[in-house]
């Protein structure tokens, strides 16, 4: 499958895709997020063997979020035009799956993160930024609203007080700031993201893969539960990671006092 806005490699279980428009700092285009949707349908096939997918950026950007100028974004005209459409079209369902991916997903900050594609950051389930990375909600800056799940999943990240902060200032949050908050997991040097991402990706997708899917969306719908519906959430989680051949492995290994191998089922 060839694309035309992104990369994807995979290898040792995990597929990297790299968002290439580097001209225009990786910003989004809707074929930009037709083609990421592309590859979830490719990596999570029957007979794909992929248990990990990291996002990063080509050259000195992330992503700078939509891409205003492009062919197929944001028409500004003599009349009224609905700047929701293509949120509905593209991006959202985009956000949608991946918040759903049967897998871990890890996503490498180089440089500049604004817009939608701050939200694509800090999808991540571990989110790693280099030492220059900025974290930016830009839409104010236009007269816009965040979008991509932004009011979402930023105060569930840093608080509301930072989050309305962020969104209504417009400001640049440093890699090192937003380590501080909360926002994402470790801040690396520039020269050390990818390898370091590469690697606790491919740490991931050597894990147990059912028991990684349900943690991550446990955690997500957790955040909506009360204590008891958690609790009952666990429990159905706790019986379907009982089921797998990767917990049957690592009881066996426990026993055993070896490494487990996990197989991902």
């Amino acid at each position: 499958m060839s694309f035309q806005t992104i990369t994807l490699e995979i290898s040792d279980n995990v597929a990297t895709v790299t968002l290439n428009r580097p001209q225009s700092l990786n910003a989004i285009v809707p074929e930009m997020s037709d083609e990421l949707l592309k590859v979830l349908d490719q990596i999570t096939a029957p007979e794909s063997t992929v248990r990990c997918l990291l996002i990063t950026g080509a050259g000195r950007g992330f992503c700078s979020g939509a891409d205003l100028a492009a062919a197929g974004g944001i028409q500004v005209g003599d009349g009224p035009i609905d700047a929701g459409k293509i949120l509905e079209l593209h991006y959202n369902p985009l956000l949608e799956r991946l918040m759903e991916l049967p897998m871990p997903l890890v996503t490498a900050v180089n440089g500049v993160a604004a817009g939608a594609g701050c939200s694509l950051a800090l999808v991540g389930d571990i989110a790693i930024a280099g030492s220059s990375a900025l974290f930016l909600q830009a839409f104010v800056n236009i007269g816009l609203v965040p979008d991509v799940g932004s009011t979402w999943l930023l105060p569930r990240l840093v608080g509301k007080a930072r989050a309305q902060a962020m969104m209504m200032l417009g400001e640049k949050i440093p890699a090192q700031t937003a380590l501080e908050w909360g926002m994402i997991y470790k801040v690396v040097e520039d020269a050390e993201l990818q390898a370091t991402a590469l690697g606790i990706a491919k740490k991931l997708a050597q894990g147990p893969t059912v028991a990684h899917t349900l943690i991550r969306t446990g955690v997500r719908r957790g955040l909506e539960m009360s204590l008891t519906e958690s609790l009952q959430l666990e429990r159905v989680n706790q019986k379907k990671a009982g089921q797998t051949a990767d917990f049957a492995e690592g009881v066996a290994a426990f026993l055993a006092k070896r490494p487990a191998q996990f197989s991902g089922r």
